[in-house]
């Protein structure tokens, strides 16, 4: 979660005020290179800027859409859990996008700074995991229907939304515990999560708790994923009945998922691994790039519920009740 280094010479320099600490940053390691460059200069921030454009309004759309359209109560709850949380990923980045293009020099105070980051990763997180949720829920309508229609389904999905909730505060509290901005000496400017001093003991858990929440945050809801689509294709496969516009459906929203989300979750794990082992970031660029990645999601994600609304509502509503080895009449 999140973005920190453990620099090749980093040292707490003093400062001249106790709010303004200062960090010493080698111009050719990686982190530096990549703060001074177009990529996180000009293209990152106007991906940020599209992603923007596009998912702020349609997921704003969407909150009404379902309220007025959605025909069971626990599809609506998770799809507004789903639509708030792409939402607030979005707002969050106005910020972010003013920092990149300001040369990743940050002027708007460490409070903000820190609510920024947490609600950028903890949405990030929730997403996520309610993607995964949804899963499981086409999941149990298709392959264990008889279980699915026994099951409080609103209650649960409310339960449900309440666990990522929670989860999203215990992921959030600790990057709004500790100082997320520095100012880089050799820069000259006021990074926001991108350089930290992980050597000091307010930061050296950051690393271990980090790869704990990308195994809870990503890769679990991930498999999650991979194992729902699966026995769903399977199953409407084994069907007399013709399922192939809903698979193929489900199909692409699978493979949209595992586009944005893999490589961050991947390169999560691969750069925290070789900070702890060796301290070397060279794959901090890549990383970005791939937590940029996930942002394409949230804007994705209206669409994506408005096509499973029109193509698979009355499909799944089909399955539930009859199950899979009968034709529709």
């Amino acid at each position: 979660m999140g973005t920190t280094y453990k620099l090749n010479r980093t040292e707490r320099l003093p400062a001249l005020r106790p709010t303004d600490p200062r960090l010493d940053v080698s111009l050719e390691d990686p982190v530096a290179a990549f703060t001074r460059g177009v990529l996180s200069t000009r293209v990152i921030p106007w991906s940020y800027i599209l992603a923007m454009l596009v998912g702020v309004p349609s997921n704003a759309y969407i909150l009404t859409f379902l309220r007025l359209r959605a025909k069971s109560s626990s599809t609506l709850v998770l799809y507004l859990n789903l639509a708030l949380s792409d939402l607030l990923l979005l707002l969050s980045l106005a910020l972010r996008v003013h920092y990149h293009f300001n040369g990743n020099n940050w002027i708007f105070g460490e409070t903000s700074c820190r609510l920024v980051t947490a609600l950028f990763y903890g949405n990030v997180y929730s997403s996520a995991q309610t993607i995964a949720c949804i899963s499981l829920k086409r999941y149990l309508a298709v392959v264990r229907p008889f279980l699915y229609r026994r099951l409080a389904k609103t209650s649960m999905a409310a339960w449900t939304c309440l666990v990522v909730w929670f989860l999203f505060g215990a992921a959030i509290v600790p990057e709004l515990l500790v100082r997320q901005s520095y100012h880089v000496v050799q820069l000259g400017v006021t990074t926001c999560h991108d350089v930290l001093p992980l050597e000091e003991t307010s930061h050296s858990l950051l690393v271990p708790y980090r790869l704990m929440l990308v195994c809870l945050g990503f890769i679990v809801p991930f498999l999650i994923c991979i194992y729902a689509h699966v026995a769903v294709v399977y199953h409407l496969g084994q069907s007399r009945c013709d399922w192939k516009p809903f698979i193929r459906v489900s199909t692409l929203v699978f493979v949209i998922f595992a586009v944005c989300f893999l490589p961050s979750g991947i390169l999560h794990i691969a750069h925290y691994v070789r900070l702890s082992s060796s301290g070397d970031d060279g794959l901090y660029g890549y990383y970005r790039v791939a937590v940029c990645l996930c942002c394409f999601h949230s804007c994705l994600d209206p669409f994506l519920c408005l096509l499973i609304a029109k193509m698979g509502a009355s499909e799944l509503q089909f399955i539930s009740l009859r199950g899979v080895s009968q034709r529709p009449p």
